[in-house]
């Protein structure tokens, strides 16, 4: 029996195409929720195209490349239709009132928060003996006799200076998600991770990664961990980022040319 003009309308439609996709895969939409990060409310929506109900253009978009990627069809050419169909006009839809329960397999090891541990018992060695060489020529240092104190030398002493900040090449790169938050990572032209972070759901950078870069909607929802030290979130306000490099050193001295402000709770 042939089919209605709505029904043929809506295979035509790029929901339709997404669906036909993955029924002819044999996938359900827990299959490609559990693959590319996406809750299945947000991939139910995509497929019916009821794209008022997703959070964001950004959104869209970034949704049907992912899920087009996914099922075999081309995720560039149906998110460059979606973008010429709704550009940047449409409102944006209130923000859920739930979210789906953290990925276990996100969760930092526990071998990461000894050696944070580790690193701020070695700051606060150093913050010690630093705060010691200020000990001015009258005042007396802690822990040593009176009598064994040298007596101040009749020389201008040279200014202590600070001790240096710890190294951070080669250390664990994490980014903690504080807010529902896209983002694609790559290595030298190769897709790492692409996909949706949850409040309080992290994405650590391998190891072996050689240059990872970073792209995202909202950089304000992904704070910086390097080797279990908060370097606060990637950008202070709501733009898109592209090529972030993502190597300790560099996130290191990107943090230190902008104030860090302090962590805020998930929004409910």
């Amino acid at each position: 029996m042939d089919e209605s003009p709505e029904e043929q309308f809506d295979d035509a439609s790029i929901g339709g195409q997404l669906r036909r996709a993955r029924e002819a895969r044999g996938l359900s939409l827990d299959d490609v929720a559990s693959q590319t990060r996406i809750p299945v409310r947000h991939l139910q929506h995509v497929e019916q195209e009821e794209w008022d109900a997703l959070p964001a253009v950004t959104y869209c978009i970034g949704f049907v490349r992912a899920y087009a990627n996914m099922v075999g069809l081309d995720g560039a050419e149906l998110s460059r239709q979606l973008r010429d169909r709704i550009g940047g006009t449409r409102t944006r839809a209130p923000a859920p009132d739930y979210y789906e329960p953290a990925d276990p397999a996100r969760v930092p090891p526990k071998s990461l928060a000894i050696i944070a541990a580790a690193l701020a018992a070695l700051l606060i060695v150093g913050y010690l003996i630093w705060r010691s060489t200020l000990s001015g020529p009258d005042e007396p240092i802690p822990g040593v006799p009176p009598a064994e104190q040298a007596a101040p030398s009749s020389q201008q002493q040279a200014p202590a200076q600070p001790a240096p900040a710890a190294p951070v090449a080669g250390q664990p790169v994490m980014l903690r998600a504080t807010g529902e938050v896209w983002l694609r990572v790559s290595d030298s032209g190769a897709s790492l991770f692409e996909g949706i972070l949850m409040p309080g759901q992290a994405y650590q950078v391998p190891p072996q990664a050689q240059a990872p870069t970073l792209r995202t909607g909202r950089p304000q929802m992904l704070r910086v961990g390097i080797g279990g030290r908060d370097l606060g979130p990637l950008e202070p306000v709501e733009r898109t980022v592209d090529n972030v490099s993502l190597r300790a050193e560099d996130l290191a001295r990107r943090g230190q040319a902008q104030p860090v402000p302090a962590p805020q709770p998930p929004t409910p």
